[in-house]
């Protein structure tokens, strides 16, 4: 069956992993979307028009993350890769710790799926396999795949995830800086053991902080303390380590969103979000774009676009 004139939109949530003591595991998708619109072409190969974040920066061809996971869903289910006419319009910033890559890898999943409906299918777990082969963490793409807060981990059968529906009272706010880290040195800073009382520590404050989310928003600050990673993650990002002290003094739940510098404020009331957002304006020598966001409970989308007359 051909695919000539087919075309699909796309829509992806920003994501925060970690969420403090959950690393590697618990992930949270937030209402901040990149979008885009893909339509097949006769011709093979691809052409990609980027708007908003990374016009001008990210490659505009083949090399395209968007179109490589495209691509490499289509060989996955045993289908030709067909040519493509990519316009993405992004709103994520890369390189700050809110998904940007694993929102590009979702994407070209979810615009694979939606030009081959009819003619394969792609289920949910076959999404988040696919998703975590190209990404490496399944933790960074369930929540941009299925919305709402992930408890994501692996098994011998795949990557595997959970989703929660999170308390009304959680009020999300991000804290985006202008500098950027990326997630290879972030990760190199870890230790390869840890002490065995900080293991224990951050298990508890794992399993509170799934509480604190879905049931107790009140028990938000105690359950974000984490010992497992964000000290070590700090030396690269001396300004976030120094924010989130500031904030944490003054009792925000303050952490670290994924790999960083960006930091995430899980508030338990919209009043608390401007007042932590009045806070780093005014102890940070840097500059801090506030983004109080909802959580996103749908997750990625996809949808056809009729054909053009």
């Amino acid at each position: 069956m051909s695919l000539t004139g087919r075309s699909v939109r796309v829509r992806v949530p920003a994501t925060t992993a970690n969420l403090g003591p959950g690393f590697d595991t618990l992930g949270l998708a937030l209402a901040l979307y990149d979008e885009l619109e893909v339509s097949v072409r006769d011709a093979p190969g691809a052409t990609v028009e980027v708007h908003g974040v990374g016009e001008g920066e990210v490659p505009t061809d083949e090399s395209n993350l968007v179109v490589r996971a495209m691509a490499y869903t289509f060989e996955r289910v045993g289908q030709p890769v067909p040519g493509v006419n990519l316009v993405a319009h992004n709103a994520i910033p890369h390189g700050r710790g809110l998904g940007s890559s694993g929102t590009a890898i979702v994407s070209g999943i979810m615009a694979a799926r939606g030009l081959l409906e009819g003619i394969a299918t792609i289920d949910h777990s076959m999404l988040l396999a696919i998703a975590t082969e190209l990404e490496g963490h399944p933790d960074n793409v369930a929540p941009a795949l299925f919305g709402g807060l992930t408890i994501a981990w692996t098994s011998a059968d795949g990557p595997k995830h959970k989703k929660l529906n999170v308390h009304r009272g959680v009020s999300p706010l991000v804290l985006v800086p202008e500098f950027t880290l990326s997630t290879e040195v972030a990760r190199s800073l870890q230790p390869q053991t840890v002490p065995h009382e900080d293991a224990v520590f951050n298990v508890s404050r794992s399993a509170l902080l799934v509480a604190a989310l879905t049931q107790s928003p009140e028990l938000l600050f105690e359950s974000t303390e984490d010992r497992l990673h964000q000290s070590y993650r700090g030396e690269a990002m001396p300004e976030t380590r120094d924010l989130i002290a500031a904030l944490r003094e003054a009792g925000f739940p303050a952490v670290v969103s994924g790999a960083g510098p960006s930091i995430l404020v899980l508030c338990n009331d919209p009043a608390q979000r401007a007042q932590a957002t009045e806070l780093a304006e005014s102890v940070s020598t840097s500059s801090w774009r506030s983004l109080p966001l909802a959580v996103d409970f749908k997750g990625a989308t996809v949808v056809s676009v009729p054909e053009r007359n």
